[in-house]
């Protein structure tokens, strides 16, 4: 049920959208640069969506819908899950009987169709419609989830039946569970999680006060406040996740750390639970890890260029260590895993000690720290090199017995990958010798060490162009080399040899319906330092990070900074946005 290339172009000039030369040229013009012809066309705005979707619906023999102004029922709206039907542009928008009419951009997702028919019990009357339409009734899934919410907590709270006790005389472990499992409390739990999983939340926050709880998403690496909850649902809130999480319900004075998972057919997330307790009670910290992600690969992640090509020389060397520096939440483990699932095959035996675990993968060992048990960093990695591995992670080197250890393993013919908290790349050798780990160990085993940031993405749908004035280039002068940032523009061929600093289009966020600030999704900004003999001669006499850093940058290495100059100019991220994650 696909539209035949050659017939959609004879209907485009039989109707008169476009003529044969015009067609002609833009065909010309879409095969140099790699482009669908329709996606050209659009682009360029030489046929508008609307028109090319009418079009196909028409040779196809199938109904158009326009859902541009239309609001679904809820009950329709939801028999798609929300992840279905944003990953596959398909929604439901209206029921008579036992017909399920629905919208899509691709009619010949027959597995799609089926799989509806299969989970709603159905007939699927397939329609086509317009990419502005599917926003239009996506959109409407936040709004009825919100509304959802709104109606559970105005409801539920009222009935909840909180426990008695006073701020003297704490509640019993029988009367928190009893209070975990009230009905009301379940479905605000539950609701409040979806909520959060549909919005691709990367961490819940959720805070005591005196007279509310602040309950705070982040996304995309901002915190948002999301919703007040009456103060008293906190402990029951509490109890709840507890139990999830496997927690003692009566601990309410040390910290406890927890893990539990969601799955269904949509979606399969593993929650990593953090409790403190603060002075209005306990505060809850929840890292949302999606275990289904898979197939990421370097240039997603957002490295292009020296630094890719330097990345994948060294992951496929037999030894020694390749590190990933950067703040908690930089994308570190995210990176290691992707590089693992490149070389993962079976012909290599990768074996992990992490703390935690955060992704599953298939065909690699992964321990699990427990300092509880004194299964720690270290000794889980004397055990490790006796399993014959031939490439180990570590996922952190926090003490001088781990780093020690990796470097040993790096020296005895393994392959080791690790993560390190520090601000750049050359800021990883002065903290490795301050672990008392010997500087020619270092020069010796140390074949490359990347760091990171990440960044926000302009919303495509929702950015303008604009250049910056002859003051704000005098500013960004006073703090950056703009003449060495400019070089690298002219290197990468972004920019023409000619152009200078007042030639050049950025981009800032425009803020829309679908995306309030004008972000949507990260990417990373990256640095690869390689070893060479120059910098190992540096390492040996005890150099400082900035003189390793610019004996890397002699030798091609592109900073942070740099990189994110590239992805500003390529029109992928702001310079606002750059200046914020580098803390410039």
């Amino acid at each position: 049920m696909r539209v035949d290339p050659s017939q959609l172009k004879a209907f485009i000039i039989d109707t008169g959208l476009l003529n044969e030369t015009q067609l002609q040229k833009a065909e010309k013009e879409a095969a140099k640069t790699g482009e669908k012809l329709t996606d050209f066309l659009i682009k360029k705005g030489m046929i508008k969506e609307e028109e090319l979707a009418r079009l196909q619906a028409y040779i196809l023999g199938i109904p158009f819908v326009n859902l541009e102004e239309e609001t679904v029922p809820k009950e329709v709206l939801q028999i798609i899950p929300e992840p279905i039907a944003s990953k596959h542009n398909i929604v439901a928008f209206r029921r008579s009987g036992k017909n399920l009419e629905v919208a899509m951009l691709d009619p010949s997702d027959l597995q799609t169709i089926e799989f509806i028919r299969k989970k709603a019990g159905l007939k699927i009357l397939p329609r086509i419609t317009s990419q502005a339409s599917i926003k239009n009734v996506l959109r409407q899934y936040q709004k009825s989830l919100q509304a959802e919410f709104g109606e559970l907590i105005e409801k539920e709270a009222k009935i909840i039946s909180v426990p008695e006790g006073n701020e003297t005389e704490e509640l019993s472990a029988d009367d928190l569970e009893k209070a975990a499992q009230d009905l009301p409390i379940i479905k605000i739990v539950d609701t409040l999680l979806k909520h959060a999983i549909l919005q691709k939340v990367s961490d819940i926050h959720i805070e005591p006060t005196e007279k509310e709880v602040i309950v705070r998403y982040r996304i995309d690496g901002i915190l948002h406040d999301a919703m007040i909850l009456p103060s008293q649902v906190q402990s029951s809130i509490v109890a709840r996740l507890k139990v999830l999480a496997n927690l003692k319900l009566d601990e309410h004075r040390l910290p406890q750390d927890g893990r539990f998972k969601i799955e269904t057919d949509d979606y399969k997330i593993s929650f990593r639970v953090s409790i403190l307790p603060v002075y209005n009670g306990e505060k809850i910290v929840m890292r949302l890890l999606p275990e289904n992600v898979r197939g990421l690969t370097l240039e997603t992640l957002g490295f292009s260029g020296e630094a890719l090509e330097r990345v994948h020389r060294n992951i496929k060397k037999p030894n020694g260590m390749l590190l990933v520096t950067g703040p908690t939440g930089s994308g570190k483990t995210t990176t290691l895993y992707t590089v693992m699932d490149l070389i993962n095959n079976p012909g290599i035996n990768i074996s992990t000690i992490e703390d935690p675990i955060e992704y599953r993968m298939p065909r690699i060992n992964q321990t699990q720290v427990n300092p509880k048990i004194g299964l720690t960093f270290a000794n889980g990695l004397r055990a490790l090199v006796r399993q014959d591995p031939d490439v180990i992670m570590v996922g952190e080197i926090r003490d001088t017995e781990t780093a020690s250890l990796a470097v040993n393993a790096a020296l005895t013919g393994h392959l080791v990958f690790s993560t390190l908290h520090t601000n750049s790349a050359a800021g990883a050798i002065p903290r490795l010798i301050d672990m008392k780990v010997e500087p020619f160990l270092l020069s010796s085993t140390i074949n490359c060490i990347i760091a990171q940031r990440l960044v926000r993405l302009l919303f495509p749908d929702s950015k303008e162009k604009y250049k910056l004035t002859a003051s704000e280039i005098k500013v960004l002068g006073e703090r950056f080399d703009l003449e060495q940032v400019l070089k690298i523009l002219r290197q990468e061929k972004i920019i023409g040899q000619k152009d200078g600093w007042e030639d050049i289009e950025f981009y800032r966020p425009k803020p829309c319906p679908e995306c309030p600030d004008g972000y949507k999704g990260r990417i990373g900004i990256y640095e690869v330092l390689e070893m060479s003999g120059a910098i190992k001669q540096l390492i040996m006499n005890q150099a400082t990070s900035d003189q390793i850093e610019e004996q890397a940058k002699k030798e091609g290495m592109i900073t942070m900074l740099e990189d994110g100059f590239i992805k500003a100019a390529r029109g992928l991220t702001s310079i606002e946005e750059i200046l914020r994650v580098t803390k410039e």
